[in-house]
């Protein structure tokens, strides 16, 4: 029996002997191998050139096929063509994408079922940001599938309806820092030396997390917003307005989205912060840099930075902004304020963080150790030694 042919890829090539050509990346599809001009550490520019590479070579014919002649790659590059431009991340639809498309390869659309559904998510398990077991990351690309086909639906190009069956969804991630857990962070990443042969040097590789670490913490952002932020408007940027003490977390002119950034006033101790930093870039540019270049992740150093410190338990960018309001809920804020400063509904607020106030289940946990009798009809307490 044949080998399935696997669809589109990135293939990280290794560094040729003696130095000739350094390590980078290249699409692999079929025998073919093509050039994406991206070294090792150009790994998202990479998942871009694989994702117009994929919308240009898969350009079917847009005409309504029956569902045994729709091969899933082709619904896939319609989808990358048509929709995945307009999100605000489309590099990461072409990283979903481009693990699709390796399972499914030229696998047609009534062959899609639950069982192989399953069968992918067994694929999947541990691969990308998702925890091993949870099937998280398995959820999230069959989900691009299902819009993908949704789309080709819409477009009249198929008419039977197909099903993706999504795994069940993983317990959401609640964990937080503490005071002292962000402190112990922050004097790492801002000692912490590179290396050269055993002698440590003065570049210091995990300077840029302090002010990731900060901007997220004490304005509970998103980090696309924090690693968006600049000092000066523009086009697509989120911005840091320090003489007026605001953060506009929504990038100017960027497309609205189910993701609220209201803009939230600055804590007086991170707006010295801001200042001081502010001068020291001349007043331009991004707040978060890395050798003089924006960042878009922060998985690699954080990563290496929650080693050196000792912490445990998953801490990722986003446990920033668990960890600012986890800190409100806890100091006894209402909920209401904590869900506006956040851009968040209240709700999300007292489920996920609600055990943390001070008088969480206080009056129940009173009540439920006193003595009750029932007067008129009503339900009185029953003083102790009457």
């Amino acid at each position: 029996m044949p080998r399935r042919r696997k669809g589109s890829r990135l293939w990280l090539r290794p560094a040729r002997r003696g130095g000739t050509e350094a390590a980078a990346w290249i699409i692999l599809d079929g025998r073919r191998q093509v050039s994406t001009g991206c070294g090792i550490d150009a790994r998202e520019e990479a998942e871009k050139r694989l994702a117009d590479y994929i919308a240009n070579k898969y350009v079917p014919e847009r005409c309504e096929r029956s569902l045994s002649k729709t091969r899933i790659s082709d619904v896939i590059g319609i989808y990358l063509a048509d929709v995945a431009p307009g999100q605000a991340r489309p590099e990461k639809a072409g990283e979903r994408a481009e693990r699709l498309l390796q399972f499914f390869g030229d696998r047609r659309l009534d062959q899609i079922t639950g069982s192989l559904c399953r069968e992918y998510a067994a694929w999947r398990d541990g691969k990308g940001q998702s925890v091993k077991g949870t099937g998280g990351g398995a959820r999230r690309d069959l989900q691009d599938l299902a819009a993908a086909i949704t789309h080709h639906h819409r477009e009249g190009f198929h008419r039977e309806v197909v099903r993706v069956v999504l795994p069940e969804r993983g317990e959401a991630r609640q964990r937080w820092l503490e005071r002292q857990e962000l402190a112990r962070l922050l004097w790492t990443c801002w000692r912490t030396r590179e290396k050269q042969e055993g002698v440590a040097t003065n570049k210091r590789p995990l300077h840029h997390l302090c002010r990731f670490l900060l901007l997220g913490v004490y304005t509970g952002s998103r980090p696309g917003a924090v690693f968006n932020a600049a000092w000066d408007r523009g086009p697509g940027k989120s911005w840091v307005d320090v003489e007026r003490g605001v953060f506009h977390r929504h990038g100017e002119g960027a497309r609205k989205t189910d993701k609220r950034q209201p803009p939230v006033r600055i804590s007086p101790r991170l707006l010295a912060h801001l200042r001081r930093w502010q001068r020291i870039d001349g007043g331009c540019g991004y707040v978060v840099t890395h050798d003089g270049q924006p960042i878009k992740s922060v998985k690699t150093a954080l990563g290496r930075a929650c080693k050196l410190a000792g912490l445990e338990g998953g801490v990722m960018a986003y446990t920033m902004r668990h960890s600012c309001a986890s800190w409100l809920v806890a100091q006894g804020l209402a909920t209401r304020l904590i869900a506006e400063f956040l851009g968040t509904s209240e709700a999300m607020i007292l489920k996920h963080y609600g055990h943390l106030a001070p008088d969480y289940q206080e009056e129940a946990a009173l009540a439920i150790g006193q003595k009750h009798r029932i007067i008129g009809g009503n339900i009185g307490a029953v003083k102790t030694g009457s």
